[in-house]
């Protein structure tokens, strides 16, 4: 098994990893295509690190048939990074928060890698690769989510309010709510990611809403996820509701934006015997109240 650079008639090179065993070459895996030197360093880098995988090698392999593959193998086993000091902070973080108690390496790195390096999930793959040492890929990332939602999602609402509610005393008795809207690069919709109101202007692309309520400081309480063509105001009152019942709280104070300002939600909210605040614009109040709020003065944040 071994590496070839092929040139192609475009000028670029591809990287492929070639078997021979058979007495005949036959293509194992292709690693794309690169132009300049540190594009197909990359690429070669990659197929080692397959060829690792594939083997089941954690050490440089001193029985390779060719000296250049060894000497390679060499100079990348020399120069290897390993990135220690956010497994040394942040980890020690994600233990005290309770995370660990989640049975899944690979919810750890992803946590970690996001707080460190929040990119896409390609580009996660290749810090986990050439930092950490850990070879996956974006599809089993993708995976990984649906299965974290499935079995974990539950357990980790539980370990987040827990860590709250010791951060804030005992006494959590408010919770702001919010919306955000996620989009996939998709064609098609399904049950959950649809077509509909979207904050990122990708209204061509299925969505879904991702609802987060937050304690005082910012202090995650909990997050539920609905379809992309619900509407927004529609999501309050289930999630305040669910958020209150499980774990058996008092009345609570919801703070809110004007996306939720609607009369039936206001209405709901009394009836449930919440205290709420619940923002408005300015604009669309009558004169009076707008006298009212505009003659208030401030000093230092303060009203005197």
């Amino acid at each position: 098994m071994y590496i070839r650079k092929k040139k192609n008639i475009s000028g670029s090179i591809s990287v492929q990893l070639i078997d021979k065993s058979s007495g005949r070459y036959k293509v194992i895996q292709s690693f794309g295509s690169g132009i300049t030197s540190i594009e197909i360093e990359r690429l070669v880098l990659k197929a080692h690190e397959q060829i690792i995988f594939i083997k089941k090698q954690k050490e440089i392999d001193f029985k390779y048939e060719e000296d250049t593959n060894f000497l390679y193998n060499l100079e990348q086993g020399l120069k290897k990074i390993s990135v220690v000091g956010p497994e040394l902070i942040l980890g020690k973080i994600f233990e005290e928060i309770g995370f660990d108690k989640i049975p899944d390496e690979l919810f750890r790195h992803l946590v970690i890698t996001r707080l460190v390096y929040p990119v896409s999930k390609l580009k996660t793959v290749d810090y986990l690769l050439h930092y950490k040492g850990i070879l996956t890929n974006k599809d089993k990332i993708y995976r990984y989510l649906d299965k974290f939602d499935l079995k974990y999602k539950e357990q980790a609402i539980d370990i987040v309010y827990n860590h709250t509610k010791k951060i804030l005393n005992n006494k959590i008795t408010v919770a702001f709510y919010d919306i955000t809207t996620l989009y996939f690069e998709a064609s098609e919709e399904d049950d959950l990611r649809r077509l509909g109101f979207s904050k990122d202007s990708k209204a061509q692309n299925p969505q879904i809403l991702l609802c987060l309520l937050v304690g005082i400081d910012g202090q995650p309480l909990a997050y539920e996820v609905f379809e992309g063509n619900k509407f927004e105001g529609h999501t309050l009152i289930p999630v305040i509701e669910s958020f209150k019942q499980r774990y058996k709280l008092p009345s609570i104070t919801i703070i809110a934006d004007a996306g939720l300002l609607s009369k039936e939600n206001i209405e709901k909210l009394k009836e449930h015997d919440y205290p709420f605040i619940l923002g408005g614009r300015l604009k669309n109040e009558e004169k009076e109240i707008k006298e009212k709020i505009t003659s208030i003065k401030y000093k230092n944040g303060q009203p005197i």
